[in-house]
């Protein structure tokens, strides 16, 4: 019976190929995909409001006919075309307008009955809607678009509100006779939830808010259930199978802690006592270090490596890209040098895919051997040809630059070794927790002792030069700076300026008193470490750059960083490039250049200005973007969260993570018979947990 929800789309009454071709641009394939292409949110057309008592504080839906229509040449802006309708309705008259929409003149006729929604404004002492959303309706017009709360859709090109609201009735009507529960009895009843079917018609087209309400609650919970699922089963084959019970108390990691020339924070000593505790279990580690940027992960993640190391075993440091892995070797060797370790007891390697031949052979060979105990790469470390002797620890950095399945490959290479991934970009512990049910969470919330934060404006590109200026100041007063771009070439489609272009300009004009470099990612791998290796002498002033810059580069002097175009980046991002700046106890700032004015650059202005704790930025960044953008597609299970919310659906998480466990504990290959619907689900979503459950 459930097959029938994989018939493709095309096949319902109504679409065709054309319209298929269309939603499957939306990810609407099968009749399942549609019924799960969920509204983004209600119009309450029970009671539409009178044009009498429209304000200006707020989005209204009113029903009004065309009185009369007109389209004429913008007056501010040249070669835009306004179309200009007035409605009105049985207490008064409305103006709505559009921009740049001549295929309007189709619709508006004098007479037509309209559902408009939108925000009014004052404009030339009368009301007036800029851009609101319409329908064309009638008085005999059927039950879906009036008189009831009312669906509204991100409707895919060529389609209207009315074609998706009656295409998707017109599939509930022919399979959810025919659709089953894959969620367990029991668990519905604890939870009181809608089911399946139940939840499909009311998140459509509910018949009451209370109807919605408890739709979207049991859709959401489905969705988190099924995305913990695989996580509670994961966690419980690592728990039955052997780890590696490392000696923790042999003294090569606190002779190096020792020696440090610095001290180190609460936080850092309490993550190490927390990584070295699950070390010494002979169950396999699986911990989640997060912390901000600058707080000080990397010489945790050293000391967790020597803790394997002083066992016999060996440890791999898996890092996104190759500047990162050879400021990682560079820096990780000169500690192991000033503890007495490097050239000593300890030999230290690095593997990236800009290797010769012949390097890298000899390499892969001294690893395959255990003569190199602490191995530092890039995505070449996944590579078949890299065997190791005896693998114990493995530290992958900035883990959301990695897939799901990139993650895996590394542990596959020892036997059950410990697993440490770090991240700076943080959310919130009990988020994390919750979302990495896998993994146990530690958290360094604190910077080393002296760092000032660092002070964030925003500049209008016709405020520039005062922020070059001070980059300028900064320059003179002996320090370093940065100045970031989006793009390598320049884009007159986006109306953004490239670094190549900007460093021309730059080195002729305002900074051509100092000494200049370009770095890109296009660049080859030696060039791009020669200009970082004469940045970090001090042998240039101002570097010029892309996002190449955003993960890990650590340069003390550097106190100053300008971004371009910065609507361009999302929260986290920009707040990863601050932290390029800001690593040392001098005063350091962040200069955003912009003239975006949208809701959503505004809001990562006004949260880069107000927060330097990357927690904060983190919370900030969920709200505006939600889940799916946050956390990025490459995350296995959260590209399908196309309905929950985890930061405002906390609690409900939770009951869904408790009842996973619950479950897998219980019936951990989901053998018994009211589970088989929720396996043949689980694999139909994730194949590649088909070992996973079958080994139950």
């Amino acid at each position: 019976m459930e097959e029938s929800l994989f018939l493709p789309v095309r096949y319902l009454k109504g679409v065709g190929p054309k319209r298929a071709s269309a939603f499957e641009k939306i990810g609407v394939n099968t009749v399942e995909d549609l019924l799960y292409y969920f509204p983004k949110r209600y119009e309450d057309r029970r009671d539409p409001i009178f044009i009498s008592g429209l304000k200006t504080d707020k989005a209204y839906t009113v029903k009004a006919e065309v009185l009369s229509f007109a389209q004429r040449r913008s007056f501010q802006r040249r070669g835009f075309q306004v179309t200009e309708i007035t409605v009105r309705d049985s207490t008064g008259k409305l103006c709505c307008v559009w921009f740049n929409q001549p295929y309007l003149k189709e619709y508006f006729k004098a007479g037509t009955n309209l559902i408009l929604h939108g925000k009014p404004e004052e404009y030339a002492g009368r009301l007036q809607m800029n851009s609101p959303e319409f329908e064309i309706v009638s008085d005999e017009d059927e039950p879906l678009n009036i008189g009831r709360l009312v669906p509204v859709y991100s409707c895919p090109n060529g389609m209207t509100q009315r074609y998706l609201r009656r295409i998707i009735k017109k599939a509930q009507d022919g399979y959810l006779s025919k659709i089953d529960d894959f969620l367990p009895f029991d668990i519905r009843s604890r939870e009181n939830l809608f089911n399946r079917a139940k939840s499909l018609i009311n998140i459509h087209f509910p018949a009451s808010q209370q109807d919605q309400e408890e739709a979207y609650r049991r859709l959401s919970f489905e969705e988190f259930f099924i995305f913990e699922l695989p996580l509670a089963l994961r966690k419980l084959r690592r728990r039955e199978k052997a780890g590696i019970a490392h000696n923790v108390e042999r003294e090569l990691a606190d002779n190096f802690i020792e020696k440090l020339p610095f001290e180190l924070t609460r936080g850092q000593q309490k993550v190490i006592a927390e990584i070295r505790a699950d070390m010494a279990k002979p169950a396999a580690m699986q911990r989640l270090l997060q912390g901000d940027v600058g707080s000080g992960k990397t010489v945790v993640a050293v000391a967790a490596c020597l803790t394997a190391v002083q066992g016999g075993y060996q440890a791999a440091f898996m890092v996104p890209t190759e500047v990162l892995a050879r400021q990682h070797y560079e820096k990780i060797r000169s500690q192991l040098s000033g503890a007495g370790c490097q050239g000593g007891e300890i030999k230290i390697g690095l593997l990236t895919g800009s290797a010769k031949d012949k390097e890298r052979k000899k390499i892969i060979k001294e690893i395959e051997a255990g003569r190199t105990q602490i191995v530092i790469g890039t995505h070449a470390l996944l590579e078949e040809s890299v065997k190791f002797k005896k693998l114990g620890l493995i530290v992958i950095d900035e883990q959301h630059k990695f897939g799901v399945g990139q993650r895996s490959l590394l542990p596959e290479k020892g036997s059950n070794p410990d697993v440490l991934i770090m991240t700076a970009t943080p959310i919130p512990r009990t988020l994390a927790i919750t979302l990495y049910g896998d993994l146990d969470v530690s958290v360094i919330n604190e910077l080393p002792p002296g760092r000032i934060p660092v002070k964030t404006v925003h500049f209008s590109k016709e405020g520039k030069r005062r922020a070059y200026e001070l980059a300028r100041n900064q320059i003179l007063a002996g320090s370093q700076a940065y100045i970031v771009y989006p793009v390598i070439e320049e884009s007159y489609a986006l109306d953004i300026e490239g670094a190549k272009k900007m460093y021309e300009e730059l080195r002729s004009g305002e900074f051509r008193d100092f000494r200049l470099a370009l770095i890109h990612g296009r660049m080859k791998q030696a060039e791009q470490d020669e200009i970082m290796r004469d940045f970090k002498k001090g042998e240039l002033d101002l570097l010029v750059s892309t996002t190449v810059l955003e993960v890990g580069i650590d340069v003390p002097n550097a106190t100053c960083m300008i971004v371009e175009d910065a609507e361009r980046f999302g929260l986290s991002q920009l707040h990863q490039l601050r932290g390029r700046v800001g690593r040392s106890s001098k005063e350091s700032f962040c200069l955003l250049i912009s003239n975006a004015s949208s809701a959503r650059s505004r809001a990562r202005f006004e949260a880069m200005i107000k927060y330097n704790d990357g927690f904060c930025i983190a919370e900030e960044d969920l709200k505006i973007r939600g889940p799916g953008e946050f956390f990025g597609q490459r995350q296995s299970g959260l590209s399908e969260l196309r309905i929950a919310d985890p930061l405002r659906q906390m609690r409900l998480l939770k009951r869904a993570r408790e009842a996973a466990l619950k479950l897998v504990i219980k019936d951990p290959g989901l053998q018994q018979r009211a589970n088989r619907p929720l396996k043949e689900q689980l694999l139909r979503r994730f194949p590649a947990y088909e070992k996973l459950i079958m080994t139950g």
